[in-house]
């Protein structure tokens, strides 16, 4: 039996469009919604607490990205995402964002720094927790932010988008299990090496840690990093 998904509760401002997209683009991601399962947005509403609308809206925008695919009458379908297309994300993430992390120790500031912080601390609170949405949302702006401080706005969009599409169905036994803290803690590791101005050691561990996407946190053995 499919497990109830846990999605929070929204404040029905404005952005509650938005602020759907970015819970079940994490909901997705994290696994908690799985391939060949049908979700219906008045189901989906509910467990946020709003109107079927900004869900459907929500649903629509996550299909055109690829992520779901409709079922007529009956709601969306979670696209399954094949080993391979896994491999050439993880690939394409590589060849990213570890060099484009690594320029991080040349331009981020002390301030860069500090504001990127309490992001890491959430990053091993949330894994604590075992909050599996709120730790993806958190993992993506801590990134997103990081690669942003080399100022190429088309490849953090870029990488956004190959993010997005990546599904990790390890997390919750990594959750639970505690080992997901560990990965969290790599994100305070990466901003002492580009505070220490260590190259070799950050870009070593951003090839780990990117790793844990095919790996371990995609329910599979993890490899080596090279």
């Amino acid at each position: 039996m499919t497990e109830p998904l846990k999605l929070p509760e929204l404040d029905g401002r404005p952005s509650v469009r938005n602020q759907v997209i970015d819970a079940l683009r994490a909901a997705l991601i994290s696994g908690q919604m799985q391939p060949g399962q049908v979700y219906s947005a008045p189901a989906l509403a509910a467990r946020f607490g709003v109107s079927p609308t900004p869900v459907r809206e929500a649903m629509l925008a996550l299909a055109k990205e690829g992520l779901v695919r409709t079922v007529p009458n009956k709601g969306f379908q979670v696209r399954e995402l094949s080993d391979r297309e896994l491999d050439e994300i993880t690939e394409i993430r590589l060849l990213l964002e570890v060099p484009t992390t690594v320029r991080a120790i040349g331009v981020a500031t002390a301030g860069d720094l500090a504001r990127l912080r309490p992001l890491s601390k959430r990053l091993v609170a949330a894994a604590e927790r075992t909050d599996l949405i709120a730790y993806v949302e958190t993992d993506r702006q801590f990134h997103l932010e990081l690669l942003a401080l080399a100022g190429n706005e088309q490849l953090v969009a870029l990488v956004g988008e190959l993010r997005s599409r990546s599904r990790l169905f390890g997390l919750p036994d990594l959750a639970r299990t505690g080992k997901l803290a560990a990965s969290a803690r790599e994100h305070v590791e990466m901003l002492d090496l580009i505070e220490a101005g260590d190259t070799r050691g950050l870009a070593a561990l951003m090839r780990r840690h990117i790793g844990h996407v095919r790996g371990s946190w995609a329910g599979r053995a993890e490899q080596p990093a090279r």
